[in-house]
């Protein structure tokens, strides 16, 4: 078990992970490896890596109720889109495994100041609210969920992400479906691949299961503060996308300057 100073910066990460979370939406996990490593004092970002994966899945497997009672969620393109998903995360995984961990480190850091970009972008809709995988429509969108599907779990495996900075506009791009659709559906994929990653990082002892534990905690806890936070901040949402995209690209230069600089010799 980690200490009680442990234990309190492993609930607090995870609280803030699940505020950003809360506030934002999709892209709140990408600081979940940073603060487990540079915060809660985690020494292999391998370990960081497999840990976190557990928390991103927990926390997409509890917001997808929610979109599901909302109706947002197109189940036959999830699961097809999750399954190819999963084969790529498991690949994914395999291949950050075999990279060194302060590579793969520095190469999480860039990752994120990418991820912060984009996400200063806008996002676009899709345009067919009523899209359906079908016999009918199978020869059309089977291929590009496939496909697709297969690149993001792939990238979500290897840095051990959600990813749904990828996925919701995959979805869009594969089937056309509008984006509170797409976001919603985007968390069945989140969801599974996050648990395909931890399941890899396991099975090679890469997880700390209490860390894991109290930093889902926190961020349940934080998610609701966040929710409560993001109805009252609903006006004011472009802005904060543009405050923690803004947040993610200079912790991603932090881990990037500090990986690449050179190692004092102990």
């Amino acid at each position: 078990m980690p200490d009680i100073v442990t234990s309190i910066l492993a609930m607090g990460s995870g609280s803030i992970v699940g505020l950003v979370l809360g506030l934002v939406g999709g892209g709140g996990s990408i600081l979940a490896v940073p603060l487990l490593v540079y915060v809660v004092g985690v020494k292999s970002p391998h370990v960081a890596i497999g840990t976190s994966a557990i928390a991103v899945s927990m926390s997409a497997l509890g917001n997808l109720f929610a979109h599901s009672r909302a109706g947002n969620v197109k189940w036959r393109c999830a699961f097809v889109f999750a399954a190819a998903g999963v084969i790529g995360a498991l690949a994914g995984s395999q291949a950050g495994k075999a990279l060194d961990g302060q590579k793969l480190l520095a190469l999480f850091g860039a990752v994120m100041i990418v991820v912060g970009s984009v996400m200063l972008r806008k996002r676009q809709s899709g345009e067919d609210a009523d899209v359906r995988l079908t016999a009918e429509t199978a020869k059309e969108l089977l291929p590009l969920l496939l496909g697709i599907g297969f690149a993001v779990g792939a990238f979500s495996g290897f840095f051990g992400i959600g990813g749904g900075f990828l996925i919701v506009p995959g979805l869009i791009l594969a089937t056309g479906m509008p984006l509170t659709s797409a976001i919603g559906t985007s968390l069945v994929a989140i969801t599974a691949f996050g648990a395909a990653t931890a399941t890899s990082y396991a099975w090679s002892g890469l997880v700390d299961w209490s860390l894991a534990a109290l930093f889902v905690l926190g961020g349940l806890a934080g998610g609701v503060a966040g929710v409560r936070a993001g109805q009252a901040l609903a006006e004011r949402k472009r802005a904060l996308n543009v405050v923690f995209a803004s947040l993610v690209i200079v912790v991603g230069a932090y881990v990037v300057v500090g990986e690449l600089r050179p190692q004092t010799p102990y």
